[in-house]
C-alpha cells in the first residue's frame, strides 16, 4: 500500500528540515492518509477531482443504473420502469424526475474515471454507499436476470466504495428472485457439490463463490456477439441450468440463503 500524503510530507519534511523535518512530515502526512482513506496517488487525484467535479446524491445514483440497463446493449421497458419506480420511491417532484431521467441517460455512455471518483468520495458515508448498492441491484435484476456484465460492473462500483466481495454478494442475495422449492436426494446432493468443485465442510461463502465463478464462465451471455452457433449456446444454457439446480440443491441441503 503507498500512502501518497505520508510521502509527500516526508519528501517537503525533508527539503526544510531535514531528518526530524522527514519523521514530522510523514507522520502528519500519515495521519491525513488514515483519515481520508487514501492509497495511491491516484486515488488521491480523484479525491481532489472529485471537489471539483462533484455529482450529487439523485444524480450519482440515476446514472450508475442508466449505466447498467445499457448494459447489455438495449434499454428494455423493464429498466425504464425499474427507473420510474426509483423515482416513485425518492418522491421526487416533476422537475427532479425530469433531472434524474437526464443523468439516467447520461450514465448510459458515462466512463468510469467520473463515477470512480464520486463513489471514493462515498467512503465516509456508508449508508448512502448502501442505497447506492440495493438501487443498483434493483435495476440488475429488472429484467429478471443479472448478467455477467452487471455483475462485474456492480462488484467494481463496490469496491470503489470500500464494499468486500463477500459483502457485496450477500447483499446481492436479498434481491435475487424466490427460487422453487425442490425435494433433495443424497445423490442429488453429492453430485450437486462435485458439479461445484466444492466439499461437504466447505463454508457458505466459499460455494456461493464457486458457484458464481462457474456461472460467470459458462453463461450463454459469454458467447453473444462471438459468433456462436445454436447449438453451443444451447450447451451453455443447459450447463448454466444444471449448475442453477446444483447450487439449489446445496443450498437447501445445507440451509444457507
Amino acid at each position: 500500500m503507498l500512502w501518497p500524503v505520508t510521502l509527500v510530507g516526508a519528501v517537503a519534511g525533508m527539503a526544510v528540515a531535514s531528518i526530524p523535518g522527514a519523521l514530522l512530515g510523514g507522520l502528519l502526512g500519515q495521519v491525513l492518509d488514515r483519515r481520508l482513506r487514501l492509497q495511491s496517488f491516484e486515488h488521491l487525484r480523484d479525491l481532489l477531482s472529485s471537489k471539483r467535479e462533484s455529482l450529487d446524491d439523485e444524480e450519482l445514483l440515476f446514472m450508475l443504473i442508466g449505466r447498467l440497463a445499457k448494459s447489455d446493449g438495449r434499454v428494455l421497458d423493464s429498466h425504464l420502469q425499474a427507473a420510474r419506480n426509483e423515482m416513485l420511491r425518492l418522491g421526487l417532484d416533476e422537475q427532479a424526475r425530469r433531472q434524474a431521467m437526464l443523468a439516467f441517460n447520461r450514465g448510459k455512455q458515462a466512463e468510469d474515471k467520473p463515477l470512480r471518483r464520486a463513489l471514493r468520495g462515498l467512503h465516509k458515508r456508508p449508508e448512502r454507499a448502501e442505497t447506492l448498492l440495493r438501487t443498483c441491484w434493483r435495476m440488475a435484476w429488472a429484467d429478471g436476470r443479472v448478467s455477467e456484465r452487471e455483475y462485474e460492473m456492480i462488484q467494481m462500483w463496490g469496491g470503489w466504495l470500500g464494499w468486500k466481495r463477500e459483502a457485496l454478494d450477500t447483499l446481492a442475495d436479498e434481491y435475487e428472485p424466490a427460487r422453487k422449492t425442490t425435494e433433495v436426494k443424497a445423490g442429488d446432493y453429492q453430485a450437486a457439490m462435485r458439479l461445484l468443485g466444492v466439499q461437504a465442510d466447505s463454508e457458505p461463502a466459499t460455494i456461493k463463490r464457486a458457484y458464481r465463478r462457474l456461472l460467470s464462465r459458462h453463461h450463454p451471455d459469454k458467447l453473444s456477439g462471438s459468433g456462436a452457433t445454436p447449438a453451443q449456446l444451447r450447451a451453455a444454457t443447459d450447463k448454466t441450468r444444471e449448475l442453477q439446480v446444483a447450487y439449489e440443491v446445496v443450498r437447501q441441503r445445507r440451509g444457507f440463503r
